[in-house]
Order: structure tokens, then sequence, then C-alpha cells
């Protein structure tokens, strides 16, 4: 059995909640309250841990899981959905080169198998708008914006313009950019010097740190991804 730790964020009503799980880093549940969210955390572990599995990493998605609650933050903006202000206690670990090619790895995957979901979808489908949700157009210019913002808090990203530019792509032409970009990310991210691997930079309201970055990019692809399996998958 695997004891694994839970950091939740919610507003003081304790409605909408995210659980993040950073002993899987990008595993996250959410609910509109905190009883939904913990009660939907097991099966979102064990989906990260399919998914991990499916890519060849040496985990058991079918092991007894256990949980508790380490920390739940119930003040700050934001609360529930992913608060960009929250700097949890791991959060300020340095980020190691090793830790960065092992995420990076991560995020490529999770890209992978959201163009597998919407590949041969058709063009109605790539540009219809459900009652509740974003085109999958929408989807797929969202995720690359968030992960553009994130990185950005490095610097500018030379050569690369801001996700503004899209509007206008063709779908091949945005796969294309997207793609384009994430490299530039990835290259940006293993770019990181040994100070900005480590150091603690005040952003607006919160801080900056290279594995609170990591972290959300994580987290933001994975939620996504997640939203994509539940509206295509057979």
């Amino acid at each position: 059995m695997t004891l694994y730790p839970l950091y939740l964020e919610s507003g003081p009503k304790r409605k909408t909640t995210m659980v993040h799980v950073p002993d899987l880093l990008g595993c996250v549940a959410t609910g509109p309250t905190t009883d939904d969210a913990l009660a939907r955390t097991p099966g979102a572990i064990r989906a990260f841990l399919c998914f991990l599995h499916r890519h060849g990493v040496a985990v058991d998605p079918d092991a007894e899981i256990e949980t508790r609650i380490a920390e739940h933050v119930t003040e700050g903006t934001w609360l529930g959905n992913g608060s960009p202000y929250i700097v949890f206690a791991w959060d300020l670990e340095p980020l190691t080169p090793d830790d960065t090619e092992a995420y990076i790895e991560r995020l490529e995957w999770m890209r992978g198998e959201m163009l597998d979901l919407i590949e041969g979808l058709s063009d109605d489908a790539w540009e219809d708008k459900p009652d509740t949700a974003r085109a999958v157009r929408r989807i797929v210019e969202h995720v690359s914006g968030a992960e553009y913002s994130f990185v950005r808090l490095f610097g500018k990203l030379p050569g690369v313009s801001g996700p503004g530019a899209t509007e206008k792509m063709s779908r091949d032409e945005l796969l294309g950019w997207t793609e384009y970009l994430q490299q530039c990310e990835f290259d940006r991210l293993r770019a990181l010097t040994d100070a900005e691997r480590t150091e603690l930079v005040p952003h607006g309201q919160s801080l900056r740190t290279a594995r609170k970055v990591m972290r959300r990019m994580l987290e933001h692809q994975w939620e996504h991804l997640v939203e994509l399996g539940e509206r295509f998958a057979p």
C-alpha cells in the first residue's frame, strides 16, 4: 500500500476544491466541494498511475492506495482552481536537471496523448463548442498559452510570439505552432541556471520558483488531457 499526502486548496466554505498529489507531480483532482474532490482523488491517482505505466514507468496502477490530508489552504485568491498564488512547502525545493528532464518527458507524453485523442476529428468537431466547455481548438490554444505564460516567468522566449498570434491560424498551423512553442519552452527550462532552479523570486502576490512553475505546467496539462479523455475516449 502506498500512502499519498494530499494538499488541498478551497475557499473558506470548502466549495470548489483542488487536490494536489506531489508524489505524482501533475496529478490533481477537483470537485465542487471538498468532499467531492476527496472522493475523486483515489480514481485520479489511479488514472495518473495508469498514464505513467503506459509510458514505461515502474508503477503498479492496481496497488492499494491510502491518502492523508497534509495541508488545506482556505485563505487566498482564486482557490480551488489551481491558484497561482499558493506556494506549497515542496514548491520551495530546488528543481534539479534530472527532475527537469523527467518532467519534460511527462509533458511530452501528455501532449502525445492529447494529440492522439483529437486526431481525426472533423472540422466541425474541432470547432464545436459544447454548452459547458471549450471547443477543442480553444483547449489547445488555452493549454499552449498557459504553458507560454508559465515559462515566460523566466523571461522572454527569443523569437517566439505570444499566444495571441493563433487566432487566425488554420488547424495545421496551430498544431505546428504549439509543437514549436513547447520545444522552445523545453529548451528554456533545460537552460535554467543553478540560481534559477533554486531561487525564490517575488512575483506579484506570490513567489516564483522553478519547481512551482513545473508543477503548474504539469497539473494544467493533465487537467485538460483528462477533460479531453472524458469527452472523446471510447
